[in-house]
């Protein structure tokens, strides 16, 4: 666990400091980056954690580095209740703030980085997504401004099957199976769906879709569906 903090903690420095370097001569000594919050709304319980943590760091590298490169990160906090309209406002009221404008914009938000896509492109503005957003973004040839780090949907699902592989004892062994594939019926939740019918269709196994409508409190309809459907594995995207 200490290993896998450090390389994380490393890569989100990299990306940090190659973004602060870029812009390091004209930001007269600091950099501004937003922080699109959630602390109130049905996501506030991973949101908060995530927001508190992000000011920790830069907080951290501020006070033992002196910033990245001599840069100073400073921030100001966008409280977005993670819907989609009050996140594009947040957008709008900070990506200009600072002695240069934001330097990246972190969404924190599946749904939100599709509504920011176009605009964070026409305003040539990185967009942060960390594990999350649209995984086609990973072309940067069609998305220059998207950076998604170090995954995304569609490659974490990939990892999910090829576990389930391992375990049947290869990939020729997934021939036959039954997966149940229960997802949130929301941005995320379907980012998965043409993935998993691509992997199906090519490795011999069948996969039935349910979906779960947000928030997702009364789930007990969908796993009646599971248990009668029995499947050899059930997956989860959330």
């Amino acid at each position: 666990m200490h290993l896998q903090h450090q390389w994380w903690s490393g890569l989100v420095a990299a990306l940090l400091g190659g973004l602060v370097g870029v812009m390091a001569v004209a930001a007269a000594g600091e950099q501004f980056l937003p922080l699109l919050a959630a602390r109130e709304g049905l996501n506030r319980f991973v949101q908060i954690p995530w927001a508190n943590g992000f000011i920790d760091y830069v907080t951290l590298l501020n006070a033992r580095d002196g910033g990245i490169n001599g840069v100073t990160l400073v921030w100001e906090e966008c409280e977005t209740v993670f819907d989609v309209t009050r996140g594009v406002e947040c957008y709008e009221r900070l990506k200009a703030k600072g002695p240069t404008g934001a330097a990246a914009v972190n969404p924190y938000s599946t749904p939100l980085t599709y509504a920011l896509t176009e605009r964070a492109t026409h305003d040539q503005l990185p967009l942060l997504t960390v594990g999350y957003g649209r995984s086609d973004a990973s072309d940067g040839r069609v998305f220059p401004y998207v950076f998604p780090i170090p995954t995304n949907y569609w490659s974490q699902n990939t990892a999910k099957i090829r576990f389930i592989a391992q375990r049947a004892g290869g990939t020729e062994k997934l021939k036959g199976l039954k997966i149940a594939h229960v997802y949130l019926d929301n941005d995320f939740g379907r980012e998965t769906l043409p993935i998993l019918d691509t992997q199906a269709a090519r490795y011999g196994f069948t996969v039935q879709h349910l979906a779960v409508k947000p928030p997702g409190l009364d789930q007990k309809a969908i796993w009646l569906r599971v248990k009668v459907a029995q499947p050899d594995w059930v997956i989860l995207s959330s």
